[in-house]
């Protein structure tokens, strides 16, 4: 018995293919930008502390502009100027919390120290903000990092009178510049290993990496793929908060608290860490040693091409934006860390 073959149909085919990239593309768009199911109606006067702070942006520059101009260069070489800059941090640090603490370590006969302010009570979990304070060669390095230090400066102010029912702990970084970057060595992997060694869990880590550049020009914003610019603006005016693919529910979750804190644009992209950018800053170490890690950035060299260069400056930063991004962070904090 001869079976009749159907005639194979050139336009059911390209019908089904179509179908499947129609599928493939959702399925990727799903899994990296986890978009909003709902509207925020909280309103945004509902967060607390810098919230409604008028000088937040104005003491966000003064930090950024004292780490650049009096403590530098701050490369690995510069040992006298990490210390008075880690000494400076742990100044303001010390305004705002009653633990504050140097956690020391030598890397080829070099004394290099991360600064941590602790908050609320000595629980199992643990909340980590971290930003590095280390330049990359002898830069200014004002985005990268000095603004996230001045962001981590301005956290500790907001969380002096709250009271979380779980330890938070910021923590200013060394050593996340090259040669050390991916190393043992650097400040973050110092902390990472130092929490886990401890029995301690941590249930958020957010990486501030350069928060304070912004662009309205159209087509000022980059990506490390092309396919990207389909879900994401092609104008750099919005913060990013970027995981890996296994923490899509955190990230979603962190990513909406942001918006209803700021009028700032915030996306979010989980992504292995063959996507370039993904793993390029302190949270990295954490996700080594198993704990959830996500950086808070303006996405730097995708943006700001002033990134490694003398012209990373403090004039060339929006204070005001940046203020913005503190704001949203310490909305997270203050929803992560249950305060009372």
């Amino acid at each position: 018995m001869i079976l009749s073959r159907r005639p194979f149909s050139l336009r059911r085919f390209l019908i089904l293919l179509a179908a499947s990239l129609a599928s493939l593309t959702a399925t990727i768009f799903y899994f990296t930008t986890q978009p909003s199911t709902s509207f925020a109606t909280e309103s945004r006067d509902s967060h607390f502390g810098t919230k409604h702070d008028s000088e937040l942006p104005t003491r966000l520059e003064q930090h950024v502009r004292t780490i650049v101009t009096q403590f530098a260069p701050r490369d690995h070489t510069s040992i006298a100027q990490l210390h008075a800059a880690s000494e400076y941090i742990r100044i303001e640090f010390a305004r705002h919390s009653a633990d504050v603490s140097f956690q020391s370590y030598q890397v080829s006969g070099r004394d290099y120290r991360n600064v941590i302010a602790r908050f609320g009570p000595d629980t199992k979990d643990v909340i980590v903000i971290g930003a590095h304070y280390d330049s990359y060669d002898k830069l200014p390095a004002a985005d990268d990092n000095a603004s996230g230090v001045a962001g981590l400066i301005e956290l500790a102010r907001s969380l002096a009178q709250a009271k979380p029912t779980k330890r938070v702990e910021l923590v200013a970084y060394t050593l996340e510049e090259p040669p050390y970057f991916r190393t043992e060595f650097m400040g973050s992997a110092i902390h990472a290993k130092s929490i886990k060694a401890a029995g301690k869990q941590v249930s958020l880590m957010l990486s501030l990496e350069c928060i304070g550049y912004f662009s309205d020009e159209p087509n000022s914003q980059e990506f490390p793929i092309a396919a990207l610019k389909a879900f994401y603006p092609t104008t750099g005016n919005f913060i990013a908060l970027v995981g890996n693919y296994k923490d899509g529910a955190l990230a979603k979750r962190v990513r909406e608290t942001m918006r209803i804190a700021t009028p700032l644009p915030v996306y979010s992209i989980n992504a292995p860490s063959i996507v370039t950018g993904v793993d390029f800053s302190d949270h990295l170490n954490y996700w080594n040693e198993g704990f959830v890690g996500m950086m808070v950035t303006d996405t730097a060299f995708m943006r700001n091409k002033n990134y490694h260069t003398q012209n990373d400056t403090p004039e060339k930063l929006d204070y005001q934006r940046m203020a913005d991004v503190v704001r949203a962070v310490s909305a997270v904090v203050r929803s992560e860390a249950k305060l009372d």
